[in-house]
């Protein structure tokens, strides 16, 4: 935590020094380009006619206005005309002196520098344009990064209520069409919500019971399987191709003994440690159940508090995209349970053909890894492949593994676009990216929640998108039917003015 708190400050001071210094630039700018208000014109103004007065005969002042007028003119780049005509005989011989420059251009920019014809107006016009957009995207990708750096280090330091709200909206989405239906029925809220929950956490209770009582029940008869798989192991090693001796089996068990004897401060502070992750996940489930049946019992009221909470012009957009994210979540949840149900079901069977024990539990565990969508169910099958090497033999181990590769492939390309369809559209590269940085940031329920947070994020963004795009073209149509509108107005009293003449024509 001290060192999370470390890098989080650093991150930090370096987004503040990276904001000061976008800011000291943007007012450097404006500075300069208020500094020099005048643009260089595009095309070089002719010759600025001066009204021909004899510098001797005409009074001071009025040199002096003449001059300052035809500077003035020089400098807004327009022709000044003379206000009023001189006479030829007062025109003297010789041409008129060319305008003053402008005092703007002799320090250009305001930045000390004498005017030259090919030098930018301000340094930020010099630099290149890709050079300034990708300085600009950096600046705002670091910003961007730093908000989410601050947003998953909050999430860890209250990691137990994010899970426990996270797996409530994922049970709650599983549970809720059963609510709905209880409520079409004429069921009241309470007594659907109420009865639901409960019936959820009889199934959840009485699967459990059953992996308890088929572990041990069978455990005695597996004991001695694993005893007689370790027999054969240690004979393979002495007669198989790596020929090792009695001896040196020993004294590699006598080192595995050792290194446990003398480790028992680690592994007494391990069991501290169970004992405290034994104490959170209890936390983590109760505050799931107390979730999990507000949720079913007040979901829309919480949704339009929470709706409340963001700002005026963003509460019509998220209004629309909220239940098409809630339609999202729960196709993938019931989806999800529909094909680990068929992995659990087929692996099951499978190794319960092949004589591996414990078939029915480990169906079970299989059932729960396929909540991780593509490489769930694979790898909690491993521990069906490791208990068939150990009890049965390498050859059942391998037809294992091929039961589970092969119900992997048909996952994949019949189970999950048949079942999940459309409603969930992620890219299978998206899914397995998204399932490895979930368990890298968060672990196993990192790993679950991933795919169904990035399915209901591209949901949201495609919604919000669409909607912007219809409110541009609806904005194109009002602004096209005005213009239309506008010609049909001018056209009219223009169609009428001849109308208007040809009567008074016919009265005479």
């Amino acid at each position: 935590m001290a060192r999370g708190g470390k890098a989080f400050k650093a991150v930090a001071k370096g987004m503040a020094v990276v904001a000061s210094a976008a800011a000291v630039i943007e007012r450097r700018r404006r500075a300069a380009m208020a500094a020099d208000p005048h643009e260089l014109p595009t095309e070089a103004p002719g010759p600025v006619p001066v009204p021909r007065t004899d510098p001797a005969s005409a009074p001071a002042p009025v040199v002096a206005s003449v001059a300052a007028s035809a500077g003035d003119a020089v400098a807004a780049g327009a022709v000044a005309e003379p206000s009023a005509p001189v006479p030829a005989a007062t025109a003297p011989t010789a041409p008129a002196a060319a305008p003053p420059a402008p005092a703007a251009h002799t320090a250009h920019a305001g930045l000390g520098r004498e005017y030259h014809p090919g030098r930018p107006a301000t340094p930020a016009e010099a630099v290149p344009w890709g050079l300034r957009v990708a300085a600009e995207s950096t600046w705002r990708l670091l910003l961007l990064g730093a908000a989410l750096y601050v947003i998953f280090y909050v999430v860890d330091m209250l990691r137990l209520v994010a899970f426990s709200v996270l797996a409530s909206l994922l049970i709650s989405a599983l549970l809720e069409p059963s609510v709905s239906w209880l409520r079409r029925r004429g069921v009241p809220r309470s007594l659907a919500a109420g009865g639901v929950f409960l019936s959820g956490l009889a199934g959840i209770g009485l699967v459990g019971w059953f992996v308890v009582w088929q572990v041990s029940t069978n455990l005695p008869d597996v004991t001695a399987q694993v005893k007689d798989g370790v027999n054969q192991l240690r004979d393979w090693l002495i007669t198989g191709p790596l020929h090792l001796t009695q001896q040196q089996i020993k004294d590699f068990a006598d080192q595995i003994t050792k290194a446990i004897t003398t480790n028992t401060d680690q592994l007494t502070s391990a069991s501290i440690t169970g004992a405290q992750i034994a104490v959170e996940i209890l936390t983590s489930l109760l505050m799931t159940f107390f979730t999990t049946f507000f949720l079913l019992y007040d979901g829309e009221r919480i949704w339009n508090w929470a709706l409340r909470g963001l700002p005026r012009h963003s509460r019509f957009a998220m209004a629309g995209a909220g239940p098409k994210a809630w339609a999202t979540l729960t196709a993938y949840v019931r989806g999800t349970v529909c094909v680990a149900f068929i992995d659990a079901v087929c692996i099951g069977i499978g190794i319960d053909l092949l004589g591996v024990p414990l078939a029915m539990p480990l169906a079970v565990i299989i059932f729960l890894g396929a909540f991780v969508p593509l490489v769930g169910a694979l790898v909690t099958g491993t521990v069906a492949v490791l208990i068939a090497l150990v009890t049965q033999g390498p050859w059942t181990a391998l037809m294992v593994l091929v039961v589970l590769i092969a119900v992997m492939q048909v996952e994949s390309h019949i189970l999950q676009p048949l079942i999940l369809g459309r409603a969930v559209r992620v890219h299978p590269l998206g899914v397995v990216l998204g399932v490895a940085a979930g368990g890298i940031i968060g672990g196993i329920g990192g790993a679950v929640v991933a795919v169904p947070l990035i399915a209901v994020t591209n949901t949201v963004v495609g919604h919000l998108r669409r909607r912007n795009e219809a409110g541009q073209a609806v904005f194109t149509a009002l602004e096209a039917a005005r213009e239309t509108a506008e010609r049909t107005a001018a056209a009219q009293p223009a169609a009428a003015q001849p109308a208007a003449a040809a009567q008074p024509a016919a009265a005479d």
